[in-house]
């Protein structure tokens, strides 16, 4: 049970370390071969991780299957990019982002439903046929696909100076705080090397003849906006959804079975969100008004579930986490598409690549991030390692933990506003009708 935490790091890791990597392979050599890899990776991965005799061989083999998921959202969100032109682009990337909310609230729940009732392996066997059939469907439906192929190659030296100064930084914020002090010595020696691969990987950037994501690319206005506003957008989300259930069951006091349904308002919402943005965007000339509006909404609602946690009543908070959700949800559609529609068909794939990066990193970085100031908030009256510890052991009176909690609403609330003057900032450039158009701006 201590590891079984690192079943979800090791995924992490490796599906957030790989995601830039397809899309320049996906650019390079084409949307099917690198979505087919993609598949065939995650589906080696799911069988390796059902047949594990042991929890230290779930780990690796955890490892292995994000190498394979890595590529599947992003491929996917590119590969929409490909067929649908921008104009309309809002409403797919509407329903891609409406599956993953979904999939994330179903995905817990039928698992538990698998190890409870048949065997946890059946949590990666059910991968089998679902992988099989989108790996035949891909090897038939995108060779409809144009091909991409072009004379280039793929920069391994920035491909490795990313890989280790995302795992130096994702170790240490996922080891920090749990085994070990922040302040130890080995999470200092993971944050300064992830720091120095970093600033290495930013030389290669700028020194490579073929970088691994061109500068151009970082350096667009649309991109940059969209990189920062999912960032913090989504990491926003993911911290709270970690943080919800529990404050309703310290707080709101929900029994710890009912307090996951919590969730079922924040993710309802985002749902509602991206569903609304993708229809303007296929119908209106002016769409950005839809996220900053959404975000500026979000940011508010936050700060005012962070200064009266206590007091709100049940359906006041659900109605707060509603508004957070569709606030959210907005983000999603809106930056894809807008950063599409930015940049030209050749880089589609890295730029896809870079922004699902920002998204994984957000929630990495964010969630440790509420966790270590929960406990910064709560040292005054216990000395416990985690914020399972304090919830558990009850170390403090419900006004107590309305406090703590308020704090983490706070910050929660700071990161939307960051996203909220990153989405107002975004150029709102016209949307294409065509896929042949040319392309919009020199990147």
């Amino acid at each position: 049970v201590q590891n079984l935490s690192w079943t979800v790091t090791a995924y992490l890791l490796t599906s957030t370390d790989v995601t830039p990597l397809y899309g320049n392979l996906s650019d390079i050599h084409g949307r099917r071969w690198a979505m087919m890899l993609a598949i065939a990776i995650f589906l080696g991965g799911s069988i390796a991780c059902a047949l594990s005799t042991n929890i230290y061989v779930l780990i690796a083999m955890r490892g292995l299957q994000g190498l394979g998921g890595g590529g599947l959202i992003s491929l996917g969100q590119t590969i929409i990019g490909d067929v649908v032109p921008p104009r309309e682009r809002g409403r797919y990337q509407a329903y891609f982002a409406s599956i993953f909310v979904t999939a994330s609230i179903a995905g817990p729940v039928l698992g538990g439903f698998f190890a409870e009732h048949l065997h946890w392996s059946f949590i990666f066997w059910i991968n089998l046929p679902l992988g099989l059939a989108a790996y035949l469907l891909t090897n038939h439906v995108l060779k409809l696909l144009p091909r991409h192929e072009r004379p280039h190659r793929i920069d391994v030296v920035g491909a490795l100076l990313m890989v280790v100064a995302t795992v130096a930084l994702l170790l240490a914020l996922s080891i920090g705080g749990d085994t070990g002090a922040w302040t130890s010595p080995a999470i200092i020696g993971l944050f300064l090397a992830s720091l120095v691969f970093w600033g290495l990987f930013g030389l290669r950037l700028a020194r490579a003849a073929e970088p691994f994501i061109p500068l151009s690319v970082l350096g667009h206005q649309v991109v940059f906006s969209g990189v920062v506003s999912l960032f913090f957008s989504v990491g926003a989300l993911v911290g709270l959804s970690v943080f919800i259930p529990l404050y309703f069951e310290a707080v709101i006091v929900l029994a710890a079975a009912g307090s996951g349904t919590a969730l079922i308002a924040l993710m309802g919402g985002a749902v509602t969100g991206a569903t609304l943005a993708g229809r303007v965007m296929a119908r209106r000339a002016r769409y950005k008004w839809v996220s900053v509006l959404g975000l500026g909404l979000a940011t508010v609602v936050t700060v005012l579930l962070g200064t009266f946690p206590v007091s709100l009543p049940f359906i006041g908070v659900e109605i707060v986490l509603a508004v957070i959700g569709i606030g959210i949800g907005t983000v999603f559609p809106i930056t894809v598409t807008s950063v599409q529609n930015a940049v030209p068909l050749r880089q589609l794939g890295t730029t896809t690549g870079v922004l699902n990066f920002s998204r994984s990193l957000g929630g990495a970085i964010l969630v440790p991030s509420f966790s270590a100031i929960f406990l910064a908030t709560a040292a005054a009256g216990s000395s416990h390692a985690s914020v399972q510890t304090v919830i558990l052991e009850g170390s403090a009176s419900g006004a107590d933990f309305g406090s703590v909690f308020g704090a983490v609403f706070y910050a929660a609330a700071a990161a939307l506003f960051i996203a909220f003057l990153a989405q107002a900032r975004m150029k709102e450039l016209p949307l294409r009708r065509g896929l042949d158009a040319g392309d919009p701006e020199p990147v």
